[in-house]
């Protein structure tokens, strides 16, 4: 089924569109909640938060994309969980990529004096749209679909540590963009 009729199913309030939803992008939203929590149970929560989002939220919106779309509230919502359920213990999970990426994107406090964070995600995606095509993907898989970076070797066929040197390259080529049109990191 194709989103728009998802969408359109969301605007006549059919309650087959949450089912649709599943249908099409269910497995990715368990990738992206597992990949962040690594609790299965909260997973489950969260995908299921996620379809009740949208169904209260369509309408008002009606999302050009519904895979990003969606994509952007289960990882909201997993990334709230993660914080809600570790706030006073450290775990591997999100804070590793949040750690790789800390030396090339500015904390926030910084970003909001520094540039309104809606500026500063239109140099992203302005970097992110300079990419191939290939590493445009790698970088939106690592860091915000959360995959490891044994799984997506695997797939590339590299070694984990070269993959790894890749996406440092990737990290520092963001970092002197951003540190080129004046935010300071």
């Amino acid at each position: 089924m194709e989103d728009a009729q998802i969408i359109d199913m969301y605007w006549l309030r059919d309650e087959y569109a949450i089912q649709a939803t599943d249908d099409k992008y269910g497995a990715f939203c368990h990738r992206i909640a597992m990949n962040i929590l690594h609790s299965f149970q909260d997973s489950e929560e969260c995908v299921s938060d996620a379809y009740g989002r949208c169904w209260d939220t369509m309408p008002p919106q009606r999302p050009g994309s519904l895979r990003a779309y969606v994509g952007a509230i289960i990882r909201n919502l997993s990334i709230s969980r993660y914080r809600a359920s570790r706030a006073q213990k450290r775990f591997g999970g999100a804070e590793v990529l949040l750690s790789e990426l800390a030396d090339c994107v500015p904390a926030p406090e910084s970003v909001q004096r520094t540039v309104e964070a809606g500026e500063l995600a239109e140099l992203i995606d302005r970097w992110l749209r300079g990419l191939e095509r290939e590493e445009r993907a790698l970088f939106i898989r690592r860091y915000w679909n959360g995959d490891s970076v044994k799984l997506l070797a695997g797939e590339l066929g590299l070694r984990p540590n070269a993959l790894t040197k890749r996406l440092l390259r990737l990290r520092e080529s963001l970092r002197r963009e951003l540190e080129r049109e004046g935010i300071c990191v």
